[in-house]
């Protein structure tokens, strides 16, 4: 080995610069060849002066072509700046550390190829200064292990999510309702969740809105999510109370998740001809109202406890509500965060909506859709507001409503139930479409509503009552008696003179349906006004 003459190194015996190596340099040489890594020896100003064989091997120099030679040699030119500046730094605090900790470092062979590294520094006190250790170890195979495994958890991430949003589904456009919903995965783990929220359409301008959340991370969490939310929309499309619904759901998760597994769940139905909205929530948090003329409200719901506690009679609660108005619902990884309390960040979420709905004039609010609030931009405004750092949250789930304008016409009359109430129940729809301008439309729904009004006082007692209204979209009957027995449409036989008015109600109507109310029920169908049944002074 040659190098050039120089003092000795009073603590570890090395010749600096020394033609007569003598034991100490021996031992320290010998050392220095059975290191595993490839050891680079340079001074202050970065100059080789030893190196070994694995170095040799590792870079493909002959060490007689690196003594004497700048360090960067073996550094690729695009890092050389830098890596002097690294030098440097070490030089004014040296101590037994990695060097450019938290860099992808890399070498350069004497081909030309690179290749990734780790260097360890340790500084040797000589007599002629100080010298610098660089332990230099080739990495390549464990870069490459890495990226198969931060590119094997990608597909897993990937295929977890893409399952998760299958099992959520995707919710249908309803007619009338303006939405704008987000989803965000956890951050940590494979990022699914138990987050679900569902719109269904009820029929006669009825809106059933489902936000749930099953506590916990994971496939198991987003298997058992789906499974509770098919099992909710399909009990929400028999158009049960919420209250009846939550009720049955509590039955579902004691089957599918066991004791332990707790679920909070919100069930609204949102009745724009009514300009209510009744909620039950089971130990969901609250869902806000931003009121058209401006102004935040938690939506009253009385408090209840998680699906899965037990035997717990859940409660619902109906309030009014302006048309336009918007409704919010969210999953807790929206508010709750490690070190923070959740009644101060329901009050950041309350003035966070307030201050993006309130970027919308009064005439905005309340008009038509097409001028009406942003509702994606104001779902953007609430995450950058409440999750600022992308880091460090649940699975969050937000969905924004805006309710449906009001009816543009609506009436209601009160008759016995009585036979001789079906006549005068097809006289007042006649002259009530005739009013309205429903020219085409009378004979069809005169003879509905005297099917419907038939089984009412069939099977009914008190009173019934008609209700009739009409949107931009549709017109709508509803016929409700206090019968809670739910007419069922069936093939009747040749010789028998019933069994056939829902048949035709079916045929004539574009739909109908039937639904609970209260202690009774409430038969509708509707007429499709965005095509040929238009008002006769809009045909004009």
């Amino acid at each position: 080995m040659t190098v050039v003459d120089g003092p000795a190194c009073p603590n570890c015996g090395l010749l600096t610069g020394s033609r007569s190596p003598g034991a100490a340099r021996e031992r320290f040489e010998g050392l220095l060849e059975t290191a595993p890594d490839a050891m680079v020896i340079v001074d202050d100003t970065g100059t080789i002066r030893l190196v070994n064989a694995q170095t040799e091997a590792l870079f493909g120099y002959d060490r007689e072509e690196l003594l004497g030679r700048p360090v960067e040699v073996l550094v690729p030119g695009r890092y050389h700046a830098d890596h002097a500046r690294h030098r440097s730094d070490y030089t004014a605090n040296r101590q037994v550390r990695p060097m450019g900790a938290g860099l992808d470092l890399h070498g350069l062979r004497k081909d030309g190829t690179e290749f990734p590294v780790e260097i360890s520094l340790s500084p040797l006190e000589t007599a002629d200064g100080l010298l610098i250790s660089a332990a230099v170890r080739d990495v390549t195979e464990r870069k490459a292990a890495e990226a198969e495994l931060t590119a094997l958890y990608e597909q897993q991430r990937h295929a977890a999510l893409t399952l998760q949003r299958s099992l959520m589904g995707t919710p249908p456009d309803v007619p009338g309702l303006t939405t704008a919903s987000r989803y965000l995965p956890a951050t940590q783990g494979l990022g699914v969740g138990g987050d679900w929220f569902d719109l269904i359409p009820l029929g006669a301008g009825r809106v059933g809105v489902l936000m749930g959340d099953v506590m916990g991370r994971g496939l198991e969490a987003a298997a058992i999510m789906g499974q509770i939310r098919s099992a909710a929309h399909a009990l929400a499309k028999t158009g049960m109370e919420p209250n009846e619904l939550v009720r049955a759901l509590d039955a579902v998760v004691a089957d599918l998740a066991g004791p332990d597994q707790l679920v909070t769940c919100c069930y609204l139905v949102i009745a724009p001809d009514a300009g209510e909205v009744t909620v039950c929530s089971a130990g969901h948090l609250p869902a806000l109202i931003a009121g058209p003329d401006g102004g935040v409200r938690v939506l009253p719901a009385p408090v209840s406890v998680p699906l899965g506690v037990g035997d717990v009679l859940h409660q619902q609660q109906t309030t009014a509500v302006e048309p336009g108005a918007l409704l919010l619902l969210y999953t807790d990884g929206l508010i709750e965060t490690p070190g923070s309390d959740i009644e101060d960040r329901l009050d950041h979420l309350v003035a966070a909506l307030d201050r993006a709905y309130a970027g919308a004039d009064y005439a905005a609010r309340t008009s038509t859709p097409a001028s009406a609030p942003d509702l994606e931009a104001i779902a953007d405004d609430l995450l950058a507001s409440l999750l600022p750092d992308s880091d460090g949250h649940d699975d969050v789930t937000l969905l924004l409503t805006r309710l449906p304008a009001a009816p543009l016409a609506t009436t209601t009359a009160d008759f016995p139930a009585t036979a001789a109430s079906v006549a005068e129940g097809r006289s007042f729809l006649a002259k009530t479409l005739l009013s309205w301008g429903f020219l085409n439309l009378v004979d069809d729904a005169r003879l509905l509503v005297s099917e419907v009004m038939t089984n009412a006082v069939r099977h009914g007692q008190g009173r019934v009552r008609i209700q009739a209204r009409y949107t931009a979209r549709e017109l709508t009957v509803e016929v409700a008696d206090d019968s809670p027995r739910l007419p069922r449409p069936r093939l009747a036989s040749d010789d028998e003179e019933s069994g056939r008015g829902l048949a035709l109600v079916e045929s004539l109507a574009d739909t109908w349906g039937v639904r609970p109310s209260g202690t009774g029920k409430a038969t509708w169908f509707s007429f499709d006004l965005t095509h040929d049944h238009r008002p006769a002074d809009a045909l004009g």
